[in-house]
Order: C-alpha cells, then structure tokens, then sequence
C-alpha cells in the first residue's frame, strides 16, 4: 500500500462575500456510511440555511468521489469543494460547506470561486497527517546491547513498538522499505553480528504533514 494524506478529526471555517456567508465543515471519514451521516448532521445543524453542499473522497487511492450542488446550479458548489479536496491529495476526508444567501446573486463564476475558496479555507483549518506503512522488525538482543541499541535508535530517529523481556530482549522497530536494509545493517556491525531479525508484518501509522508539505501541487 502506497501512503495516503488525509485529515484527523474535524474542522470549521467561515467566509463571507457580498452578504452571503459561508460556513465550512470538515471530517475524516472511512466510509460513505459515515461521510453520508456527517453531511446529514450538517443539514441538520443548519436547516435554515438556502444550502447544504457537500463531497468527500474515500479510499487509499482516492477511487471513491461524490458531490452535491444541493440546488445551486450545477457544477457550481459540489464539484468545486470536490476539486479542493483532490488539490490538496487527501482522501476519507468529507466537505459540507453551508451557504446563507445574502440577496446577491453571485452568478456562476462567483459560486464556484465561493464553494472552491471555501472548502480551501475548511482544509487549511485541519490537521492533515499521512498514513505510511511501515514494515515491523522484532530484534532480539542480548541484554548487554540493549542500551547501545536503544541510543542509535533514538539518534537515526527510529520508531519503536513493544519490547518483550525473556532470556533476551526483543525490540520491535518500524521501518520504511527505503531505509530497513541499511538500518538492519548497522545494527548487524552494532551487535557484531549477535542481533537477530524477524519480520513481523506492516503497520499503518499517521505522521503529522507540515503545511509546506501539504499544499497542492
């Protein structure tokens, strides 16, 4: 599985343009059941509002995406939001974003650029992590190298599971497939060959993108 970015919990964001104000709402989501619910509790939040625009990408590849224009006119509020979300690469991620008309027809360009500007604003105001798999090594050692593996661990920044404490100790260590060959290799010429690898499976964490990192290409 390739890493995927998308949103942890939820997020809220409000813009206003020629009297009409728009209130955005974000949230992660793993599937349409539950994006489904979201957009519902948002329409029912604000039942009083002209609408109640919504769409959301689901899957590690981003295969599964819907909007909905919630009576605007068409193409001008759900593909917009949608297009937001696929800017910035996330997926399970869902966007409602409530519009309270002002009297002002924005006209077509003007809704669109609205919904796009803020879903943006809704996005922004989320955490975004990425979730990378990551392979599991146990390492068993010799109680006398526990310390000395420990300390290169924390030096190179390497993710740690649970240790099991028996005749020996075992470590377990998360590793990228890019850097497993050269990590296990220096705990090799570490341990002088005493270290001992077994595989144990991948597991999917979520690691924290910085803004930079997150902006859309």
């Amino acid at each position: 599985m390739k890493p995927y970015k998308t949103t942890t919990g939820e997020s809220t964001a409000s813009y206003e343009i020629q009297r009409s104000k728009f209130i955005t709402h974000t949230s992660h989501v793993e599937s349409e059941d539950e994006a489904r619910a979201f957009i519902l509790a948002q329409k029912k939040a604000y039942f009083d509002a002209r609408h109640n625009c919504s769409a959301y990408v689901l899957g590690p590849d981003g295969a599964k995406q819907k909007s909905n224009d919630d009576g605007e006119p068409g193409g001008t509020a759900g593909n917009p939001i949608l297009e937001a979300i696929k800017k910035k690469n996330l997926t399970n991620v869902v966007v409602v974003v409530t519009r309270y008309f002002g009297g002002i027809k924005l006209g077509a360009g003007g809704l669109i650029r609205a919904y796009s500007h803020s879903a943006v604003l809704g996005l922004d105001a989320a955490e975004i992590v990425e979730m990378t798999p990551l392979e599991v090594i146990h390492v068993k050692i010799g109680y006398d190298l526990l310390a000395s593996v420990e300390n290169v661990l924390r030096q190179k920044n390497i993710r740690t599971g649970e240790k099991a404490y028996a005749e020996d100790v075992t470590v377990d260590i998360l590793l990228q497939a890019s850097e497993k060959s050269a990590v296990l290799e220096e705990l090799t010429n570490l341990t002088s060959g005493r270290a001992r690898f077994e595989d144990s499976g991948t597991q999917v964490i979520a690691v924290p993108v910085t803004p930079a990192s997150c902006a859309s290409a």
